[in-house]
């Protein structure tokens, strides 16, 4: 097969030839900016799931669609080292820019809001040139969302933002990657505005995405936020739709699989869909011709598995010390050996078993894994891998 005419697209968020299996997302997602357009409630958005899943190509979708509809969008991706504000600024920025509200007075004004926030982190006593500026040539508006308390600046920037949108009829998105790695503060901020921000009608949302935790981590800071936000949790492609995503690019080549070999791409990459982009770009290069057969799937499986090792597993375990490992290669064993539930969590008791060591003791391993975003805790005392399949790696490199 041509490798040059390879239609498949392994890559960190980037967006697959066929957007498979998240139809129902999309169409949900259109009738929330229609009703928020109109001033109608609707509740803010958040995406759930394991890396290699397909969040972030999906926040872009949906960011898409706004765009499509006029909306005034931004992107950010949270860090744990971060604030929010200064990524938050740049993306309203952005936002603002693209409403193209026609009344420059009143842009440059909220223009000028922004960038109060955003100055705002350095601190009032900062000197010029230790000040950030999002780009902004407006002057900065005095006593506006610079209070220098996140909560009453975030709710006075959106609300400000927002009155700007429903101007021209249309409404601002927010679009947060990794949202579980924000601030303790921002999201405590980020929740009760969003929460104000709906209760006053006005078109803004928040769009997140992130680890199957974040549920917990925004009902920790504010309980109504089980209420606040609509959760949706992304997980691997059914086999239609893993069939889809394989076969939609290969016929715009003039190409098929046929269908024992959909079966067995099926089986080798579970229907994550990093995987079945992985799998498919090394099985297009090694098949001689069309129809693809299992027996191609079954050539190009080892090298799709040595890039897999290398690329998403290896990269990640490359980042644990000596005694992270050992806490990780133990909860692949736990899993096996006593049971995994059915979202794949293990008792911390269980893990700390395998090691014939105290469960405190290993705490500090734990924190690291978490805080490293190697594993995550949906609930007290139980651990997952964030990446699908890491137990199996783990497992096959000790063999």
């Amino acid at each position: 097969m041509d490798p040059i005419r390879n239609p498949y697209a392994p890559g960190a968020g980037q967006r697959p030839p066929e957007l498979a299996g998240r139809d129902e997302q999309l169409a949900a997602f259109d009738v929330v900016l229609e009703r928020v357009a109109r001033g109608r409630p609707e509740r803010s958005l958040v995406l759930t799931g394991l890396r290699g899943v397909g969040k972030t190509v999906l926040l872009n979708a949906l960011r898409s669609a706004a765009v499509r509809r006029g909306w005034g969008t931004g992107k950010l991706e949270a860090r744990p080292d971060q604030s929010l504000r200064r990524p938050l600024s740049s993306a309203l920025h952005q936002a603002v820019r693209e409403l193209a509200h026609p009344a420059q007075d009143e842009v440059d004004h909220v223009l000028g809001v922004l960038r109060s926030f955003a100055q705002r982190e350095a601190g009032p006593t900062a000197k010029l040139r230790e000040q950030w500026s999002p780009g902004i040539d407006a002057p900065a508006v005095r006593g506006r969302a610079d209070s220098g308390d996140i909560e009453i600046d975030l709710l006075e920037l959106l609300t400000d933002v927002g009155g700007l949108a429903a101007d021209t009829g249309k409404g601002i998105g927010v679009f947060i990657d990794e949202m579980q790695d924000l601030g303790a503060d921002d999201v405590s901020a980020l929740c009760a505005a969003c929460h104000e921000i709906s209760q006053s009608g006005l078109p803004v949302i928040v769009v997140g995405a992130g680890l199957p935790h974040l549920p917990a981590v925004l009902s920790a800071s504010k309980s109504y936020s089980e209420r606040l936000f609509a959760y949706q949790r992304i997980d691997r492609l059914t086999r239609e739709a893993a069939d889809r995503a394989l076969a939609a690019p290969a016929a715009e080549e003039d190409a098929e699989f046929d269908e024992v070999a959909l079966e067995a791409m099926y089986a080798a990459t579970g229907g994550y869909p990093y995987f079945i982009q992985a799998y498919g770009k090394v099985v297009w290069d090694h098949a001689p011709r069309s129809p693809i057969t299992a027996a191609d799937v079954e050539v190009a499986a080892p090298e799709a598995e040595r890039e897999l090792a290398v690329g998403f597993f290896g990269s990640r375990y490359e980042r644990a010390t000596p005694g992270e490992r050992e806490y990780l290669r133990a909860m692949a064993d736990a899993a096996v050996d006593l049971g995994a539930d059915a979202v794949g969590t293990v008792a911390t008791a269980d893990v700390a078993a395998m090691l014939g060591k105290k469960p405190q003791s290993l705490s500090p391993a734990r924190d690291a894994l978490l805080k490293k975003g190697l594993i995550y805790s949906g609930e007290r005392g139980r651990i997952a891998f964030t990446v699908p399949h890491f137990g199996r790696y783990l497992r096959e490199q000790a063999g």
